[in-house]
Formats: structure tokens, sequence, C-alpha cells
């Protein structure tokens, strides 16, 4: 409904995914879009601060990515009220969980190309969704069936194969499926620019029907917008 432009039909069903949560998660996820329909301050920061305390409650690797957000929505909400107490300690409150994702891994990566232990997947090649995109990152994530999916999506003929991998440098959160788009990190995606050094090989994950890949290649087909590169 946002996508379609009608933000009343939006807040709508944003309400009622928090009438119906059923556990921490939900509730944040549904109090985080229920405060960005408000249309006045207190009640926004409300909202957010209801997400917040669900945040702090759950507080491992599928939420911690929010906390920068969630601190930086709430110091500019007392800013606009003129609370520059509150404002300050949650700019600096934000602040202190910009620095680097703290998942601490295992890490996977899914592929079609037939690797080795101690090869290295890079960066600088053909994006799996966009043939004429050179993409300037090489991904990973956190959760071995998503990183199956990830394998089955992939280009080529060959067998999917799911790695085990260590990151060789830096990395953040995936911006096009976390951070900017989606509040926290549940899948547990990130990129970096450094080569994955490839550890090890895990054969058994969730596999998709022929029927939900299918829907997957379709839902990628008709994405809107670019990709963050």
């Amino acid at each position: 409904m946002e996508g379609k432009d009608k933000p009343e039909e939006a807040s709508r069903l944003f309400l009622q995914a928090w009438n119906e949560a059923k556990n921490d998660f939900e509730k944040f996820l549904a109090a985080h879009y229920v405060a960005h329909h408000q249309k006045n301050i207190p009640n926004k920061l409300k909202w957010l601060e209801t997400a917040l305390q669900f945040a702090l409650k759950i507080n491992n690797d599928s939420v911690t990515s929010a906390f920068p957000a969630l601190y930086s929505n709430i110091a500019k909400c007392y800013e606009d009220v003129g609370d520059l107490d509150n404002a300050r300690k949650n700019f600096e409150l934000s602040l202190s969980f910009s620095k680097k994702p703290a998942d601490k891994g295992p890490f996977y990566h899914g592929t079609k190309a037939d690797l080795q232990v101690g090869d290295f997947l890079t960066a600088r090649r053909s994006s799996n969704y966009k043939d004429e995109l050179i993409i300037n990152h090489i991904y990973f994530t956190g959760l071995v069936n998503g990183a199956g999916l990830a394998a089955a999506l992939s280009k080529g003929d060959g067998r999917e194969r799911v790695y085990i991998i260590e990151p060789t440098g830096s990395f953040e959160n995936d911006p096009n499926v976390t951070d900017k788009k989606f509040p926290g990190n549940p899948t547990r995606s990130y990129r970096t620019e450094a080569p994955l050094k490839i550890v090890g090989e895990v054969t058994d994950w969730v596999r998709q029907t022929p029927e939900d890949l299918q829907k997957w290649r379709e839902k990628l087909a008709n994405i809107k917008g670019d990709i963050i590169n």
C-alpha cells in the first residue's frame, strides 16, 4: 500500500500487524512502521520508543543494526519538541551503535561455483540480478538457509553450494535488504569489498521447492528501483 501511494491503508495495516503480533520481534517490527505513519511528533515518539523497548528485549543480531536509526529518530523527535537534553543523549547513543556489525558468525555464501577450501570469493563481478551491473561488493549472510536460497537463484548450471566463509576485511549491513529498507537485519545480510575466504562447505539446508523458486525469480524481476551498489 505504501508503494501504491496509499498511506492511510498502509497505516491501517501496520496497526493491524501490531495488534496481531505474536512475539517481541513482530511487535518491534510493527511498532517501527506504525511510528513511520504518525502525523504528530508525540505519537511518533511514543511508537519509536515502543519499538526500541522491544528491540532492547530481543538484543540480538536481528535487531542490533536498527539501534542507530532508532536512537537517531527518537533524538530528532525530542529535538522537535524542544527537549534538548534527551535529544543529545539519544544522538550520542545512536553514534555509539554506529560501528561495524556485532555479528560474529559463522557466515555463509551461496553460489553454483565449484570452489575449494582456501579459495577466495571476490567482488567486481556481474550481478546475479542485473547482467549489466558490476557489483562493488561480495555478499554473505549469517543464515545458512539464506545462503542456500542465494545459491539456488545464482547464475550457472552447477549444483547449489553453500560455503562457510571468513571475511578478510571490514563489512557492513547490506543496504539492499536492511537498514535503509527495513529496520534491523533479520536476514543477517552483509557485504564487503574485501575477499571472503572459504573455510568449509555445508550440504544440509532447507531447499526451496521449484514453485517457491519461481515466485522468488518473479519477485526479483519485478523489483523497482536501483540496486544500492
